[in-house]
């Protein structure tokens, strides 16, 4: 029996306006009333959601988000029951990379958006991409050992970040946790930390196995979460990997699949 529903936000609940549609609000309530345990699972940080929170009523002291990817997971009123951070030798060593590559370079920071020049062109898009953060410009020098690093991201075009993710030396998969969350946005995170990192604290924390999680997902960084749940759902529009690793396909992200899915596995088996 699916006592937790984890959902990832772009590309899987978010329509491609990044808005969500009445019939995913409407099958995630039903789901909530039934006492499924609604979970956001997503690369943003939790100041970022709040408003897809407002909108399915998971503002409650007992409802939970797992955001950076399984860097934090917390109540939604803020209480933190997990959390794994970068250090600042992390983030210069990342620095590096993208310098030689001439990737872009934000650094999270909670709320905050450190901004780092590695390459004068081409800039980062990540600013149009999340406007919730506050952005601060800063050099490498000026960053502070006792920090909060919460992932380092590179947005910028598709074809060129293809282009440049070609050249990332192989042992720099072995040292950090590195996946796009969209085509246009690769992350950088602590290795081991993932969605399904996230997903297991949180079950360890409400007493809920990983047979008993269904999750749903579209790009490289729901594969953990697809891979540990005991149902895993691709979207239609997941990338091949995602779809291959899943249980389930449902419809996409513009066609109510988040909805279709719960029905289809979850309420048709009442």
């Amino acid at each position: 029996m699916i006592k937790m529903i984890a959902i990832d936000l772009d590309g899987t609940l978010l329509t491609d306006a990044k808005t969500i549609s009445d019939k995913n609000k409407e099958i995630l309530a039903q789901a909530k009333a039934r006492g499924i345990k609604v979970v956001i699972c997503t690369g943003r940080p939790l100041i970022a959601i709040k408003d897809y929170l407002a909108e399915l009523d998971l503002l409650n002291a007992d409802d939970y988000s797992i955001t950076f990817n399984g860097g934090l997971i917390q109540t939604n009123t803020g209480e933190i029951l997990g959390k794994t951070a970068m250090e600042l030798t992390d983030v210069q060593h990342i620095y590096q990379l993208l310098t030689k590559l001439a990737l872009p370079m934000d650094v999270l920071s909670d709320a905050l958006c450190f901004q780092l020049e590695t390459a004068p062109e081409p800039p980062s898009i990540y600013p149009t991409m999340n406007k919730a953060l506050t952005f601060v410009p800063k050099t490498i020098e000026t960053l502070e050992a006792d920090a909060l690093y919460n992932k380092v991201v590179s947005a910028i075009d598709v074809e060129y970040l293809d282009q440049k993710m070609q050249l990332i030396p192989v042992e720099e998969t072995e040292r950090y946790e590195i996946f796009k969350t969209r085509p246009n946005l690769l992350e950088f995170m602590p290795k081991g930390v993932t969605k399904a990192f996230g997903l297991s604290v949180l079950g360890e924390h409400l007493g809920i196995e990983a047979n008993e999680m269904m999750a749903l997902g579209d790009e490289a960084n729901d594969l953990s979460m697809i891979n540990y749940a005991g149902m895993g759902v691709a979207m239609e529009n997941a990338t091949e990997g995602v779809k291959s690793a899943a249980n389930f396909v449902t419809k996409t992200n513009q066609a109510d699949g988040v909805a279709h899915a719960i029905q289809k596995i979850i309420f048709d088996e009442l």
